[in-house]
């Protein structure tokens, strides 16, 4: 990095930092420093609700997610959409007429205490292990860049945003993501219009989608029933709808944003309008990735993108094993690369060359199998060496290709988004810890003032246990199918109680309760038998099903429970 990239860099996060610190200090009541005294306007609920769920890792991960499966993963929020508009219908005009701080509070309401504490209590799980992997995707960044250790960079990163989201609660939280998402956008319209610039020149757009799309690259949509597929149009539709009907929906995390509307109106508004985009934005940061995979058709090419697994296996037995494979790579991406730029000049005088398209997909494949050795030799040098590297293939597309002060830029991206999702993650972990157990469970009533510094606690202490997580970032694989996979373990049985609670009066609370934990029994056996058993990505169920599964289960459950406790009161 030059200078310039430092100054972009540190200018930026300051800003983000000690703006939203002074813009939001001096919050004296709980109904301030929680839902933001209800003033937040549409347009800032709905950049919120987006800036939230876009964490620094969907900025690192999507990218390379397409750069290795294309754009097949944009099914994932096929089911987003209908998601917003049954949440906009039923859970916020609910939310919005009891006045709750937290959507835990409504079920209390409709059942009981337990109830109650159950959801929330899956809910501080979930999602204070998913927030410290949002705060650990853009420590990779900087860890790898400045060659820093690991751990400081989570301790760095989560202690800027434990600073302005203390001192003002959501407010800050609302105000910094605008802000926040500013950039993220500016930037990756940026870094995606360098990419094109970064194409031999007779490579157009229209030749790149068409080089992306001979290498298997561009298949959006998928309607097999194929259910070891992760991402299909169904898994979309029902598993991602579910996903996102629970996310959205009963997520302390996100529903916080909108709580803070300023009307039932200007609640749904915003979730309109993140309904509108948020498609079209994970569409355009795949295409960004696929851009980036084409870039590297002309390009000499690491054979794994994580520079961690090259020093681990220079120091082994294996070095020599690997240097071959690297030396047969790069003959392979020369070749490629010669292909490939024959294959364009073909299609430039609108000849589709099949020799030239068959000689792409061959090189391919021995591209990918020239990986995959790579990895199994990772592995073999150090079994705790992390073989997966699409999180690195941006990063190293930044890093190594970018003119002088776009890295700078780029960078702050990633950690703007990291900012944003952290801040409303540790923020709605401390408000659902203050209303629903601490408050909740005391015997006696605090002033507001006592609640507010409360919060600031339990923001502190959120802080720290999701830094705690961060440090352990380095177990998990691909970080945007990990955050998701964990959502989906919990979120199906959170979801099915919410459900049941707007839809199906008939069920009371011993039965919801006692459905609710056999889901989430019958979700983590699921888990284990059916996905994580198989970590080659050859699942026998696509961890999306998972959501649509803890629904039905949690529903049939209970509706059975109580269908079994009303016989045996009228029998008695």
């Amino acid at each position: 990095m030059q200078t310039i990239d430092w100054v972009v860099l540190i200018i930026t996060l300051s800003f983000i930092v000690f703006y939203g610190a002074w813009k939001t200090k001096g919050s004296k009541n709980v109904q301030d420093y929680i839902l933001g005294n209800n003033e937040t306007p549409w347009y800032t609920v709905g950049i919120s609700v987006m800036a939230t769920q876009a964490s620094a890792i969907t900025f690192l991960s999507t990218p390379g997610q397409a750069f290795n499966d294309g754009m097949g993963f944009v099914q994932f929020y096929f089911g987003l959409p209908l998601a917003m508009i049954i949440i906009c219908i039923t859970f916020i005009p609910i939310y919005h007429r009891l006045k709750v701080y937290t959507v835990y509070e409504f079920l209390e309401q409709r059942f009981d205490l337990k109830t109650r504490s159950l959801a929330a209590i899956l809910f501080l799980i979930q999602r204070g292990f998913s927030t410290g992997i949002t705060i650990y995707a853009p420590a990779i960044v900087l860890s790898s860049i400045l060659g820093w250790n690991l751990n400081l960079m989570n301790i760095v990163i989560g202690v800027l945003i434990i600073i302005y989201t203390m001192t003002g609660g959501t407010k800050a939280v609302n105000v910094t993501q605008k802000q926040q998402m500013f950039i993220i956008m500016s930037g990756m319209i940026i870094a995606f219009f360098i990419i094109l610039s970064l194409l031999p020149e007779e490579v157009t757009f229209h030749n790149a989608l068409q080089v992306a799309g001979v290498n298997d690259k561009m298949n959006i949509l998928d309607f097999s029933f194929d259910k070891e597929k992760r991402y299909t149009v169904w898994t979309g539709l029902t598993g991602g709808l579910f996903l996102a009907l629970s996310y959205f929906g009963t997520d302390q995390s996100q529903a916080q944003r909108y709580l803070s509307g300023k009307s039932v109106k200007e609640s749904q508004m915003g979730l309109v309008f993140n309904a509108l985009l948020k498609v079209p934005m994970q569409f355009f940061i795949l295409l960004v990735g696929i851009m980036v995979y084409v870039f590297f058709q002309f390009q000499a090419v690491p054979i794994n993108f994580n520079p961690n697994s090259k020093a681990s296996i220079e120091k082994s037995v294996y070095a020599q094993d690997y240097k071959n494979l690297e030396g047969q790579l790069v003959e392979v991406a020369s070749e490629k690369k010669q292909v490939t730029l024959a294959y364009v000049n073909q299609l430039n005088i609108e000849t589709d060359n099949k020799v030239l398209k068959n000689r792409i997909i061959s090189l391919g494949e021995k591209e990918k199998t020239l990986r995959e050795d790579a990895k199994v030799l990772i592995s073999k040098a150090n079994q705790k060496n992390k073989t997966t590297d699409s999180d690195y293939v941006f990063i190293h597309f930044i890093i190594n290709y970018l003119p002088k002060g776009f890295i700078g830029l780029l960078l702050a991206v990633i950690i703007c988004a990291a900012m944003s999702s952290t801040a409303a993650g540790i923020n709605s972990l401390a408000s659902t810890t203050v209303i629903d157990i601490y408050k909740r469970n005391l015997k006696e009533e605090k002033s507001d003032a006592h609640y507010v510094k409360a919060s600031k606690g339990f923001t502190l202490l959120w802080g720290l246990i999701a830094i705690l997580f961060a440090c352990f970032g380095t177990l998990f694989e691909n970080l945007i199918q990990f955050v998701n996979i964990i959502g989906s373990i919990f979120y199906g049985t959170i979801l099915g109680i919410f459900l049941v609670a707007f839809y199906v009066k008939y069920v009371k609370a011993q039965a919801i309760f006692w459905g609710a934990v056999f889901s989430q029994i019958a979700i983590f056996l699921i888990y284990y038998f059916a996905i994580y058993i198989y970590p080659s990505g050859k699942e026998q169920l696509s961890y999306l099903w998972l959501n649509f599964i803890g629904v039905v289960i949690t529903i049939v459950v209970s509706s059975l429970i109580q269908y079994f406790r009303n016989y045996r009161e009228i029998k008695a």
